[in-house]
C-alpha cells in the first residue's frame, strides 16, 4: 500500500525497484570505483553534446517541450478512459489485453502465454517494464531462457549484471571489459575476438540472428500506445526489434499504463522529442507500428500498474509518470555521472528514478533516493517533457521526513552535497549558489 494506506504499491519481494542497501552505502562503493567513473564520465560527456547539437536544430523545441507535457497530463487526467479505448482497439484487431495490478501477477500472465505456446526460450525487446518486475527471474523459474537481444541488453545479461542506464544500459562497461564478456558467456565467441567495437558488434550479430530465427514467443515493451487506434509503437536503433517484433508466431507486450497517447496525431510530438533526447538522433533508425495481431501472430498487450495508479494518487507526484524513458536527465545529472545508475538499487536510476522508484513502492522502500540530488535543476531543463524533478524531490523529501526516515535522509543529503562540492565541475546557478552559501 501507499503512505495513506489505501492504493496499492509495487509488492516488495518481487522485481528490481528496490535496493539492498540505501543510496549512500551503494553510492559510497561506486565513487571508490575509479574505473566506473571514468567510463561514465566519458559516455555521459559524448551523450550531452550530441543531444545539446540535436536539440538546438529545432528552433521550437520549447513548445514541443509544452507540448508533450500538456499530452502526458491529458492522459493522466483521463487515464481510465483511454485504457479502455485502447483495449477495444486492440481486440477489434484480433489482440487480447491482460491487465495486471503487480509484478506478481504480470509475471504469471507472460509465464502462462509462454508455456501456451510451448516454448522454452523467448527473445526479448525494449525490456525496461519486464526488469521493473523480475520477468527473467520468473522465466527462469518456469524453464524458459530469455534472450536479450539489445546490444548493450545483451551484455548486461551475459555478464550476470544489471542495467544502470535507460539508454545505454552497459554505459558502465568499457570494450575490453564487454570483449572479456563475450569471450567468457557468449555462445560460439572465437576466444580470440577483439576488443574493436565492429568486432564485438559482429560477434553478437552472429549470436542473436540464430535465436531470432529459432524464436516462437518474443517479449517486448513499447514506447508509446495509441489509444484511438489501438496502436504499439517501439523505436530502436539496431534492427534487433524488428526481428523481435516480426519473426515469432507469438507477440507479448508489457507496457506500464502511463504510456498512452490518446491520438494518432500525438506521435507527431512524440517523435521529435524522443529521438533527440535519448540517441541525439533526428529520428530513430527503426520506428515499428503495429495494431493488434497481424496475419500468421498471435498478439497478447500486457497493460502493468504495479504502483502506477498510486503515483498517479499524489498531485504533487503524478508528473514523474510523463516520462518517456528517454535517459536525458540521467546525462545531465552530477550525482548520476559520479555513482551510476547500480546506486539507485532500481531499474529507474538517475534523477527520474529519484522520483518514480520511491512512489512506485512507497516512500518507505526509497526513502534516501529523493535526497540523491543536489537540486541543481539541470534535469528538469533536459526533460523532454517538462517534468519538474527538483520541486518533485522536494516534496518526497518532505514525505521521507514524514514517514520517520529523517536520520538516514539527512545523511544522505549531506554526503550528495559533499560529492559536489569537492568537483571541479560546476552544474548551473542553483549549485553554484549553493556552494556560494
Amino acid at each position: 500500500m501507499n503512505d495513506a494506506g489505501w492504493v496499492p504499491v509495487a509488492p516488495p519481494g518481487v522485481g528490481h525497484l528496490r535496493g539492498g542497501r540505501p543510496f549512500p552505502q551503494e553510492a559510497a562503493d561506486a565513487l571508490a570505483d575509479a574505473t566506473l567513473r571514468s567510463n561514465l564520465t566519458g559516455a555521459t560527456t559524448r551523450i550531452r553534446a550530441k543531444r545539446d547539437a540535436a536539440v538546438a536544430e529545432v528552433p521550437d523545441w520549447e513548445q514541443l517541450r509544452a507540448a508533450g507535457a500538456a499530452i502526458k497530463d491529458d492522459v493522466l487526467a483521463h487515464l481510465d478512459t483511454y485504457l479502455l479505448q485502447l483495449e477495444e482497439q486492440v481486440t477489434a484487431r484480433g489482440g487480447t489485453v491482460h491487465w495486471a495490478a503487480d509484478a506478481v501477477e504480470a509475471n504469471r500472465i507472460v509465464v502462462d502465454l509462454v508455456r501456451a505456446a510451448g516454448a522454452d526460450e523467448v527473445v526479448k525487446v525494449k525490456s525496461m517494464a519486464t526488469q521493473e518486475i523480475g520477468l527473467n527471474e520468473a522465466l527462469a523459474a518456469a524453464g524458459v531462457a530469455p534472450i536479450e537481444t539489445d546490444l548493450a541488453e545483451l551484455i548486461v545479461q551475459l555478464g550476470d549484471d544489471w542495467p544502470s542506464h535507460f539508454l545505454v544500459p552497459a554505459i558502465h562497461r568499457n570494450r575490453t571489459e564487454i570483449r572479456d564478456i563475450f569471450r567468457r558467456a557468449m555462445p560460439g565467441a572465437d576466444p580470440d575476438l577483439p576488443d574493436e567495437p565492429a568486432a564485438l558488434a559482429e560477434a553478437s550479430r552472429r549470436y542473436l540472428r540464430a535465436r531470432f530465427l529459432a524464436a516462437d514467443v518474443a517479449i517486448s515493451g513499447a514506447n508509446f500506445a495509441v489509444a484511438e487506434t489501438g496502436t504499439l509503437a517501439v523505436v530502436e536503433s539496431e534492427g534487433n526489434g524488428r526481428m523481435c517484433l516480426t519473426l515469432p508466431r507469438t507477440l507479448v507486450t508489457v507496457m506500464g499504463i502511463e504510456k498512452l497517447l490518446p491520438r494518432w496525431t500525438d506521435l507527431e510530438v512524440f517523435m521529435q522529442l524522443l529521438p533527440r533526447s535519448s540517441t541525439a538522433e533526428r529520428m530513430n533508425p527503426y520506428t515499428s507500428f503495429w495494431s493488434g495481431a497481424t496475419e500468421g501472430q498471435d498478439f497478447h498487450l500486457v497493460l502493468l500498474d504495479n504502483g502506477r495508479t498510486a503515483t498517479l494518487a499524489d498531485h504533487a507526484g503524478r508528473a514523474a509518470l510523463r516520462c518517456i524513458r528517454c535517459s536525458a536527465c540521467l546525462n545531465v545529472c552530477p550525482v548520476y555521472e559520479r555513482v551510476g545508475g547500480h546506486a539507485y538499487g532500481s531499474v529507474y536510476p538517475g534523477p527520474i528514478g529519484a522520483v518514480l522508484s520511491p512512489q512506485l513502492t512507497g516512500i518507505g522502500s526509497n526513502a534516501t533516493l529523493p535526497f540523491a540530488s543536489t537540486l541543481c535543476g539541470a534535469c528538469y531543463q533536459a526533460c523532454p517533457v517538462a517534468i519538474d524533478i527538483p520541486t518533485m524531490l522536494v516534496h518526497l523529501r518532505e514525505r521521507a521526513v514524514a514517514a520517520g526516515a529523517e536520520p538516514i535522509a539527512e545523511r544522505a543529503a549531506m554526503r550528495v552535497m559533499a560529492w559536489l562540492m569537492t568537483s571541479p565541475r560546476r552544474w548551473g546557478a542553483g549549485l553554484a549558489a549553493l556552494r556560494a552559501g
